[in-house]
């Protein structure tokens, strides 16, 4: 045999990682800092598929081999020439089959220390879930409470500028977590990306000092939360801020301007609520949007639909209160300020 087989305790002892699934595997999750070589292409991997069942693997192989040596070809061509004879890349796959074998035998034969990741992207996948489930009870979480507008978020970068140990779901979900919370042109990971990222981060901390991170509910946008994490959260010590509601309104204005800039796309935005609430109240919304009177309807958003929800999910959830935190405004200065307090 040209190469050989790692594990992933050894992800770190190669110059480089190679996926060789398709692009389409590959932009749903990835190993951290693996690049994309795909020796099947999305159609290319349906053509051999669609043979394997209607035809027989013998049929598949013949004319899948032939595609993946003018792919792996194509790779050492225009990705690979440069690397000097040292070179030691990890090969993986779906499941540390054909494909990465295929690639790790002609780079082994190259003269290249080629690996084959042993089980592929699917151990890689197992691991990441069994460390979700594992990682989050070690961990010392500090959980900052209060209504929509409080500034949590800013709060949580004030942390992480000062030297704090910060977990932000939102950042690594892309979504602000409420119904208004997609921000245009920005697209959520999927969910296994999503865990892949989350997992990296979990790993990262120091299990010696607190970890600030915001409260949310199950679910960001699309995408969801691990029970584990959501466990330990609600165990957690929680820090509640109080703010004005005039000054959570010019916060919200001012971090939302992408919506009251688009009065059509905050109008489709509201529509998500619209089976929660009397026709009455929807066209009042929507009224209000059309004679840009965006503060009032912030306030009143705030106070019918955002402030109730937000109460009975805390006062279910978050339950280990040690301080409440009250600021006159959320300001970068008083927000600094509060940082340090913590």
């Amino acid at each position: 045999m040209f190469f050989k087989v790692a594990t992933l305790a050894q992800l770190g002892e190669f110059d480089e990682i190679i996926d060789v699934r398709s692009p389409s595997e590959f932009a749903e999750d990835h190993i951290p800092g693996a690049s994309s070589c795909p020796v099947l292409d999305d159609d290319e991997r349906a053509r051999v598929g669609t043979l394997y069942c209607q035809q027989s693997p013998f049929a598949a192989r013949r004319v899948g081999a032939a595609l993946v040596a003018r792919n792996i070809a194509h790779h050492i061509e225009s990705r690979f020439h440069d690397r000097p004879k040292s070179w030691r890349p990890l090969i993986y796959c779906w499941r540390g089959g054909q494909r990465s074998a295929a690639m790790a035998l002609v780079l082994g034969q190259v003269g290249w220390a080629a690996h084959q990741l042993e089980k592929g992207y699917k151990g890689y996948r197992q691991q990441v879930l069994a460390d979700l489930d594992r990682l989050p009870a070690d961990i010392d979480f500090r959980v900052l409470t209060g209504p929509t507008g409080s500034g949590k978020s800013r709060l949580l970068d004030a942390l992480a500028y000062q030297g704090r140990q910060v977990l932000d779901l939102e950042r690594l979900a892309c979504h602000r977590g409420s119904v208004l919370g997609q921000v245009p042109g920005q697209t959520q990971p999927s969910q296994k990306a999503f865990e892949t990222g989350l997992c990296q981060a979990l790993a990262a901390f120091d299990p010696a000092q607190p970890v600030y991170v915001e409260a949310e509910s199950r679910h960001i946008g699309r995408l969801t939360l691990p029970n584990a994490l959501l466990a330990a959260m609600h165990c957690a010590p929680s820090i509640r801020l109080v703010v004005p509601l005039p000054e959570r309104v010019r916060f919200l204005l001012q971090d939302y301007a992408f919506l009251t800039e688009n009065p059509a796309l905050l109008q489709q935005q509201l529509d998500r609520l619209k089976t929660l609430y009397p026709r009455e109240q929807w066209e009042t919304w929507h009224a209000l949007i059309q004679a840009g009177r965006y503060a009032e309807l912030v306030q009143v958003l705030l106070e019918r639909h955002y402030d109730p929800l937000y109460l009975r999910a805390t006062g279910k959830h978050f339950t280990v209160e040690t301080r409440t935190l009250s600021l006159a405004d959320i300001g970068e200065s008083a927000l600094g300020h509060a940082a340090s307090m913590l």
